[in-house]
């Protein structure tokens, strides 16, 4: 059995960490897993629940990490660089593809006339403050000092 074997080594379902069974219901009660939960509680009381749970569960504390990462990953990859779940028709994939590159497109073509009419809206307002700072200097002609 390798050091990185987790899921057999130490598990003492239905004992205690000290090896006789006990009250305290199964799980992994190993001392990084005490440890885990004890600063957990400590430092942010429902990640010490969490780490509780996963301990009653069953787990050692080095897998939850790697849990947690899969499952953020399988709610949020959607959402990430176009990224979709292929079914088992090639056709209907590409299709999906290229809708998918279309929307990119669409978008892209958004951020680009955003920022155009962002400019435009930039050059209008310096045009119209020229005109109103023109207007200005012409009914002033000698900077604000009266001619005799």
């Amino acid at each position: 059995m390798s050091s990185t074997d987790y899921s057999t080594a130490g598990r003492s379902r239905g004992h205690c960490f000290n090896g006789h069974m006990g009250a305290c219901g199964g799980g992994y009660w190993s001392g990084a897993n005490i440890v885990a939960m004890v600063l957990g509680f400590i430092l942010f009381p429902p990640l010490g629940f969490v780490v509780l749970l996963w301990t009653i569960l069953g787990h050692p504390i080095q897998e939850l990490p790697g849990w947690v990462r899969d499952k953020w990953n399988q709610l949020f990859r959607k959402n990430k660089a176009g990224t979709y779940e292929e079914s088992e028709n090639i056709v209907f994939n590409e299709f999906q593809q290229t809708q998918y590159d279309r929307i990119r497109e669409i978008k892209e073509e958004i951020k680009k006339r955003a920022e155009a009419f962002r400019s435009f809206r930039f050059d209008a307002k310096r045009r119209k403050d020229q005109e109103e700072f023109d207007e200005f200097m012409a009914s002033k002609p000698s900077n604000g000092r009266e001619e005799p």
